[in-house]
């Protein structure tokens, strides 16, 4: 590589590593706890927990809880009811008009269909950390914010080994220099806890990029492919009496044999039309859990109108989402991913410490020590002046 390429590279690494890294932390501090978040819902008594019906009791009836839902809440509409992946639960949400941006959400025992008596979902340290890690409270130019930080945290990796991996092929493999100042062990310290999480780090941060641009794709595939599944419904008037939400689900079970329910959104809701329940499926597999597939119903008649697997770019969404988090292997990859959180954050802090600890010369000097094999200045990943 030529010297115009190698400073190029290292202009990349630098700046994107600078602008990025603090948000970084933020990131990786926030996550940690949220990659066991159900499991200290439970340890602080917030999670929802039904209780076990007798074999071959049938579940409550979605019209039952919609209707206590309704008139606890007076004036209001029901815009989605979902489903506890692994409880009998299910959560009705309620807003004053069906397209407000949030409403209100009641937890009820699925096979009881008792209203439960748990804190709200909106509330608590775990929401203000879900919250902060995902938007930063700021709505979509947050999400999208920290989509670019994402975004510049891939660059700085890929340029970092650009631009550090000659140097580093000059050491043995874990090398940490013993009898150096704490500044080069550091250093030493830094570059091997980042080339061994690098490709862990990509897949985290191009999964956390992906997830930043939910809104996006929900808007594209509104665009696309649920206005295809809808135009014959086009030029009719919203639906006013609607159909039993019960019996639309059970049209839905019929419809994917192996599947279950996740969410139902009603008429009039983004994830619908003005006409239709649109009944999201998944299915029991570990990845096909994590895939939804929508059934169009007719609001009014409870017909099956559509249904088709999701375009790939929300595909691509829904296998991220619990990618970023271990969300795939139960508690053992969930361990192993706070591990390597505990570790980027380890790598992050040593980058701001050896930017910190800096010395004053200018790029090509760096450059110049690079290929002689002298300690660079940088390292991977490291927060560049």
């Amino acid at each position: 590589m030529s010297r115009a390429t190698v400073k190029g590279w290292y202009l990349v690494h630098k700046w994107t590593s600078l602008v990025c890294t603090a948000f970084l932390l933020m990131l990786c501090i926030t996550g940690l706890p949220l990659i066991f978040y159900h499991e200290i819902e439970h340890l602080l008594g917030r999670a929802p927990e039904a209780a076990e019906l007798a074999p071959g009791t049938a579940p409550a009836s979605l019209d039952a809880i919609t209707a206590d839902a309704l008139a606890r809440r007076p004036g209001e509409v029901v815009q989605y009811v979902s489903f506890e992946e692994d409880e009998p639960v299910v959560y009705v949400t309620t807003a004053p008009t069906i397209d407000a941006v949030e409403g209100h959400i009641a937890t009820y025992d699925g096979g009881t269909g008792q209203l439960l008596d748990v804190p709200p979902l909106t509330e608590g340290v775990m929401y203000f950390l879900f919250r902060l890690h995902y938007d930063m409270f700021a709505g979509l130019p947050g999400t999208l914010f920290l989509g670019l930080m994402g975004g510049l945290f891939v660059a700085a990796i890929v340029s970092g080994v650009v631009v550090y991996a000659p140097f580093m092929r000059r050491l043995p493999f874990g090398a940490v220099r013993e009898g150096r100042s704490a500044r080069i062990k550091w250093l030493d310290l830094h570059n091997l806890l980042g080339v061994t999480t690098m490709a862990w780090a990509l897949v985290v941060g191009g999964t956390g990029l992906i997830n930043t641009l939910a809104t996006p794709i929900l808007h594209l595939w509104q665009a696309d492919q649920l206005a295809e599944m809808t135009a014959p419904y086009r030029d009719k008037p919203p639906a006013t009496n609607l159909a039993s939400v019960n019996a639309a689900v059970e049209t839905a079970r019929a419809a994917a044999p192996g599947m279950t329910p996740q969410i139902v959104a009603y008429p009039g809701t983004p994830f619908s039309s003005r006409n239709h329940y649109a009944v999201f499926m998944h299915g029991e597999t570990p990845l096909t859990s994590r895939v939804l597939k929508p059934a169009l119903i007719d609001a009014e008649t409870g017909q099956l109108t559509a249904m088709r697997d999701m375009p790939w770019y929300a595909v691509a969404l829904f296998v991220s989402q619990p990618l970023h988090f271990g969300d795939y292997g139960g508690m053992p990859m969930k361990i192993l991913w706070a591990l390597l959180t505990v570790v980027t954050i380890v790598v992050l802090g040593s980058g701001l410490y050896l930017w910190l600890g800096r010395r004053r010369t200018s790029v090509e000097a760096r450059l110049a020590e690079l290929e002689r094999g002298a300690e660079p200045a940088f390292a991977m990943r490291e927060a560049a002046e």
